[in-house]
């Protein structure tokens, strides 16, 4: 009897120390699971914020560079069409080209000579002939430089197309408006063809200096 008590006692206190010992392991186990789950929590916050915080750096950087592409985009696009503009200015021009841009002035300068022979003849000032073809030669000087502007635009084989213009043209433009102006008849039926003549050998002069 006494030895079984012997036996029986040593086991039970055997088996109370292995129970406070898991109960302590489970006791200090729980505080490390505890923090690592903290630690884990916390890395987890702070690795998501810094994605967060590093993707809206790279949002902006793109976003700021899109900008200043379409900026630069633009400023080129522009800078393009002026580039073309000042190239299409000075794009040697050919010479059917050419024609048709003193086909235009000169046509537009027929008008304006028979205006000048109207306008002389009604003024009824044409009894001082030297006062009356001075003021002729001015107005045509003056159509003549007016003109000659509108081709320094225009280039033809390297020169402007002032190179090719002549004032001797002025001379032979004032002879046919003072034979109109002193003219007994009045006829704008002839003076129109006499001053349409005298332009078209000023064509003929200009396209020969061409060629």
């Amino acid at each position: 009897m006494i030895s079984e008590m012997s036996i029986i006692i040593p086991a039970q206190s055997v088996g109370a120390e292995e129970i406070v010992g898991v109960a302590k392991g489970i006791s200090d186990y729980g505080a490390m699971v505890i923090m690592g789950s903290a630690f884990v929590l916390i890395s987890v916050i702070t690795q998501f914020s810094i994605f967060r915080w590093f993707r809206n750096i790279i949002d902006n950087i793109i976003k700021n560079t899109s900008c200043t592409m379409n900026d630069l985009l633009e400023e080129t696009k522009h800078q393009n069409e002026q580039l073309t503009d000042i190239a299409d200015g000075l794009r040697p021009r050919s010479l059917l080209e050419v024609k048709d841009i003193t086909k235009t002035c000169f046509d537009l300068s027929v008008e304006k000579v028979c205006q000048i022979i109207k306008r002389v003849k009604e003024e009824n000032n044409i009894h001082d002939v030297e006062s009356t073809k001075a003021k002729i030669r001015l107005l045509l000087t003056n159509l003549h430089e007016d003109r000659n502007s509108r081709f320094d635009n225009h280039i033809y084989r390297g020169k402007p197309l002032t190179f090719y213009t002549s004032p001797e043209w002025i001379d032979w433009v004032a002879d046919v408006v003072t034979k109109e102006v002193y003219n007994d008849t009045i006829n704008e039926k002839r003076s129109r063809t006499n001053v349409i003549s005298v332009y078209d050998k000023i064509k003929l002069d200009i396209y020969h200096k061409m060629s």
